[in-house]
């Protein structure tokens, strides 16, 4: 899921995303769910840290309030701030792809009992 420049509200399109990986999420034993999220260089290195933070912040909340996740099944988000980059932030299309937050289904085998 991918952010305008300084901003971190999530998109309402892509709440139905969001809500589906979690349903999906419900169906593996022992999963836990993984929030990871990213910023352009655009702007002070603090001020990316930030906006990282709040926006993996807003997907954890879509997660656990419309998605009924359980907390416990929730890995501390991840702030990566403006590393790694995987796009070239001197285009502006490099920069949209920096400015993400991934959301992943992992599955705890202490927890699924394997």
């Amino acid at each position: 899921m991918y952010f305008d420049n300084g901003q971190v509200k999530v998109d309402p399109k892509n709440d139905a995303q969001l809500l589906a990986r979690a349903e999906k999420a419900k169906t593996v034993d022992g999963y836990v769910i993984e929030v990871k999220r990213y910023a352009s260089t655009s702007g002070s290195a603090s001020l990316n840290q930030r906006l990282s933070e709040d926006r993996a912040g807003n997907v954890t909340n879509i997660l656990l309030q419309k998605g009924h996740v359980p907390l416990t099944r929730m890995l501390a988000p991840g702030a990566m701030g403006e590393a790694p980059q995987v796009g070239n932030d001197k285009s502006a299309e490099g920069q949209t792809g920096n400015r993400r937050v991934m959301v992943r289904v992992l599955r705890n085998k202490a927890i699924a009992g394997i």
